[in-house]
């Protein structure tokens, strides 16, 4: 079965017992590693992987050929996305962007989403130019004086000091403020055709099986990790891997149509048929 995740510690934790075959009965996996803008393209084609990780701000593009799946994602609290400023900048009022030039990792991400979001409450009359740039150039960009400002994900949560760069806002608190719900960040999809039961179950065994062994997939995740410290890959699965990523749950799909559905009534994603999540 072809599968397609990112390198990110949260996504080998998750999938390494399904990789190495300690799940029951479960298919051998070809795995595609990319990063998350590559996997939303790959999920967007004609021949796309029966399994995929993407982000749920791509999901509206691609339900007529692939199913949400209830667990192995990216869901929760604390984990959004920040936007970066350079200490040189200095400041902390978002009205600063306006006219600005902004690098994100992807325009079908939920981070940008997020930030589209947020910017249309918060910058008024809008950034300027925005640059699509591979996750890890965002942060150096932005402390070179290449871009303006920076939207980073996952672990720049804990290494963006290391750049001397500004917090100027935390996505993720604004959204939790906003909607008292927790974030849909990653999504796991599987075609329609497919026995999705069954994948969901292989998925579910995979995570609780990483949850019970945490030590047992350290050295695939490292092999991984973008050369990352183990204090940061293990800070970065602790936050990413939670009770969501076994289950969403009311909660965790009520996340989902709170996004999705802003998203839309903003002109941002197609207007999405919840049911055929």
């Amino acid at each position: 079965m072809k599968i397609a995740f990112s390198p990110c510690p949260n996504d080998t934790f998750i999938f390494h017992a399904w990789v190495h075959g300690l799940i029951p009965g479960a298919p051998e996996l070809d795995v595609t590693y990319a990063d998350i803008d590559i996997t939303n393209g790959l999920a967007a084609g004609s021949n796309g992987p029966e399994v995929v990780k993407i982000s749920y701000a791509a999901l509206p593009w691609v339900l007529s050929e692939y199913a949400l799946l209830p667990c192995g994602g990216a869901l929760g609290r604390g984990c959004g996305p920040l936007v970066l400023t350079s200490n040189k900048a200095g400041g902390n009022d978002p009205a600063a962007l306006a006219g600005r030039r902004v690098a994100v990792p992807s325009e079908r991400s939920t981070a940008y989403l997020l930030f589209r979001l947020w910017a249309a409450q918060n910058v008024p009359g809008g950034v300027g130019e925005v640059v699509i740039m591979p996750f890890h150039e965002i942060m150096p960009a932005v402390r070179d004086g290449k871009i303006d400002a920076g939207l980073v994900i996952h672990e720049a949560r804990f290494t963006y000091p290391a750049y001397g760069l500004n917090l100027l806002a935390d996505l993720g608190s604004w959204w939790e403020s906003d909607t008292n719900l927790p974030i849909p960040l990653g999504a796991i999809i599987a075609r329609r055709s497919l026995d999705l039961p069954a994948i969901a179950g292989w998925i579910r065994s995979s995570v609780k099986y990483a949850r019970a062994h945490p030590g047992a997939s350290q050295e695939y995740v490292l092999s991984h990790a973008q050369e990352m410290s183990l204090e940061v890959v293990n800070a970065h699965i602790k936050l990413y891997v939670n009770e969501f990523s076994e289950n969403l749950g009311e909660i965790g799909y009520k996340a989902v149509e709170a996004l999705l559905s802003r998203a839309s009534q903003e002109g941002l994603v197609p207007n999405v048929n919840l049911t055929a999540l």
